[in-house]
């Protein structure tokens, strides 16, 4: 052996058996910086601090685009065979594949739900990933799901629906697409065919030329709207990161919540809804009204109404920063007038060009299904349960009377936001009025939600709100089958038992990882 050899091996054997009074000296000048982050380190149940990486370090962010990434493409290769497929397509609830395909979804969809709680740990972190990083893990995240059939919504087809029946010139916002019939008719639930419209004429004018371009086709009609719904993810993306800036919210924590939220990822990828659209002419209105533009802003705002009628509140956050910009008396005052007339000037100028007439305007009215879990409809049909019980005559009315009050408590809510918004930004007073539209309207869907998420994911300080929105995010996620449809009891028991599998497997993950890590950090030569 050559005499350097005998040179290092003492000091390496010394290193090992250095004295514990040693050892305690040198303990006592250690920073306490470096003592607090060691103690927040996880334990591995070994007796041993794990060597894992700082939630942060690009090695934590690959492993978390990973793991979506797995679940996303789970939930799409079982969307294949338990998603919203056309009628001709459809399986059977109880056929092997349909079972294997839901099994699978929940599975996914677990696992993506944990992806980005995790993400959520590193956006917390002392090195939260940038503005960069978030978008790349959106893109690696909705890839699958971006090819995959529709999901957890039927919605889809009745947009293609009414797109064809504008191209045909038959008023939508009179007949249902029953009056369209063929095959694109044929996909809207039976619930629905003699409905009007209730979007609208911005949207319907994309719908329309989508419907024109594809020829109806129903696999190239679909993948237009849900280019569609992509474009307004994309601009959701451009306005979070600006608006986050100028509200003091980190842009990675803003975008961890508004766009990779999984409700975004499900509801507006997989399930190419309108409401991505509305939502990211919303978010560029906001811009250019904080941005010294509120005239462009209420521009931009009235069109997102022109799409789905709730973002009109946020003419409410454009005429505040419009007054924020004058001086003079009747600053509010003269504000909300110049809001109000470029608004109207906008619709007048689009109901023009697009000439679908104002009927989306009675429209609004479009009845809602009696038996969806909104707040009030559920309150509705328990009153209504127990005066019919009771003999009452009155029983056939709860249900519109819950829904009239739950319209009167959304009016004061908003009412007492704004009138508190000197303790608010605008955009934060915007997402609290837009989630209590969406809790206490008279119809929700989970994708409801990230109409006051989105606002509150740029303004919203760091505390309850953004906590109480990640976790209904996470919980809401799981709330809707593939397919969109009503649950039996088999549906629920496979979708349970896919969740269950993903939770079990995760903590099998860590277990092994914890091991790993274990075998890692034991000193060379040792033995278990």
């Amino acid at each position: 052996m050559a005499d350097g050899d005998h040179s290092v091996r003492p000091r390496t054997r010394q290193a090992r058996i250095e004295d514990p009074s040693v050892r305690a000296c040198r303990a006592r000048h250690v920073p306490d910086s470096l003592r607090r982050t060691a103690r927040s380190l996880p334990a591995t149940g070994h007796g041993h601090a794990p060597w894992v990486q700082t939630p942060g370090d690009e090695s934590h962010i690959r492993k978390c685009r990973l793991l979506g990434l797995t679940g996303s493409t789970a939930v799409a290769v079982g969307g294949a065979s338990a998603g919203a497929l056309p009628v001709g397509e459809a399986l059977a609830p109880s056929s092997g594949a349909a079972a294997v395909g839901l099994f699978g979804a929940y599975f996914g969809l677990v696992l993506l739900v944990a992806a980005w709680a995790w993400l959520g740990r590193a956006v917390r972190g002392p090195r939260p990933p940038g503005a960069r990083g978030m978008v790349v893990t959106l893109a690696v995240w909705a890839a699958p799901l971006v090819i995959a059939p529709p999901l957890f919504s039927r919605d889809v087809y009745s947009y293609l629906a009414q797109g064809a029946m504008v191209d045909a010139q038959i008023d939508v916002y009179a007949h249902g697409p029953d009056q369209l019939g063929g095959p694109l008719a044929a996909q809207v639930s039976p619930m629905w065919q003699d409905t009007p419209t209730p979007y609208g004429p911005l949207f319907l004018s994309f719908a329309s030329l989508i419907a024109r371009a594809t020829r109806a086709e129903l696999s190239a009609g679909v993948l237009g709207m849900r280019l569609v719904a992509l474009l307004g993810v994309g601009l959701m993306v451009v306005s979070l990161v600006p608006l986050a800036r100028r509200s003091g919210t980190p842009p990675g924590a803003a975008l961890w919540l508004g766009a990779l939220n999984p409700l975004l990822l499900l509801h507006l990828v997989a399930g190419a809804h309108n409401d991505a659209v509305m939502l990211g002419l919303l978010g560029m209105a906001l811009v250019a009204a904080k941005g010294r533009f509120p005239l462009l802003g209420a521009v931009l705002m009235t069109l997102a109404a022109l799409v789905k009628a709730p973002a009109a509140l946020g003419l409410l956050a454009v005429a505040a920063f419009w007054a924020g910009g004058l001086t003079g008396r009747y600053r509010w005052l003269r504000a909300a007038g110049a809001v109000a007339g470029v608004s109207l000037a906008t619709t007048a100028v689009v109901t023009a060009v697009t000439g679908t007439g104002y009927g989306w305007i009675g429209a609004l009215n479009t009845p809602v299904s009696q038996h969806n879990w909104a707040l009030t409809s559920l309150l509705g049909r328990m009153t209504a349960s127990a005066l019919h019980s009771a003999g009452s005559d009155l029983a056939p009315f709860a249900l519109d009377a819950w829904r009239a009050a739950g319209l009167a408590a959304t009016a004061v809510a908003v009412l007492l936001v704004w009138l508190r918004r000197p303790r608010h930004s605008p955009v934060y007073a915007l997402g609290l009025s837009l989630i209590a539209v969406a809790v206490l309207g008279p119809a929700i869907r989970p994708w409801y939600v990230l109409w006051g998420l989105f606002p509150l994911a740029a303004a919203a300080p760091a505390g309850p709100a953004r906590r109480v929105v990640a976790v209904a995010s996470g919980v809401l996620a799981l709330a809707q089958l593939p397919s969109g449809l009503a649950a039996d009891g088999l549906q629920l028991a496979l979708a349970a038992c896919g969740g269950l599998f993903a939770v079990v497997a995760l903590f099998w993950a860590r277990e092994m990882s914890g091991d790993e890590v274990t075998l890692t950090a034991r000193e060379p030569g040792r033995t278990a």
